[in-house]
């Protein structure tokens, strides 16, 4: 089973994330409300992906990729940011910081489908 870590603030947004990835079969989900929530669970639990929204209270989206992407034990896992802000410089600051890739709310969930088979194969 892969395991796949949700940081989202959204109890909404979490509910469709893990409907989307938990239909794949084969994914087990962890859910943090926030940022500070998901660094929390980062060291009692491997995971093989983290999906994170930007806007949320305390440690945001883009903080958390910094803190992963920083980290010798979390660096190699692949990460991928949902969210509402959609400009082309919001989705290159996100990438520059070393999200893997970057989708806009409302996403496709078959493409998130897509991209979770591909960075978990």
């Amino acid at each position: 089973m892969k395991k796949i870590l949700i940081a989202e603030d959204s109890s909404t947004m979490r509910s469709l994330l893990v409907a989307t990835i938990e239909s794949l079969g084969g994914y087990l989900v962890s859910e943090a409300a926030s940022g500070f929530e998901a660094l929390r669970l980062l060291p009692r639990e491997p995971v093989d992906l983290i999906i994170t929204d930007i806007n949320m209270p305390d440690i945001n989206g883009l903080e958390l990729v910094s803190f992963v992407r920083g980290s010798e034990n979390y660096r190699h896992i692949p990460l991928f940011i949902i969210s509402t802000e959609g400009s082309e410089r919001d989705r290159e600051k996100g990438l520059a910081l070393g999200a893997n890739e970057y989708l806009v709310k409302p996403f496709d969930p078959a493409r998130l489908q897509e991209l979770i088979i591909q960075y978990t194969a």
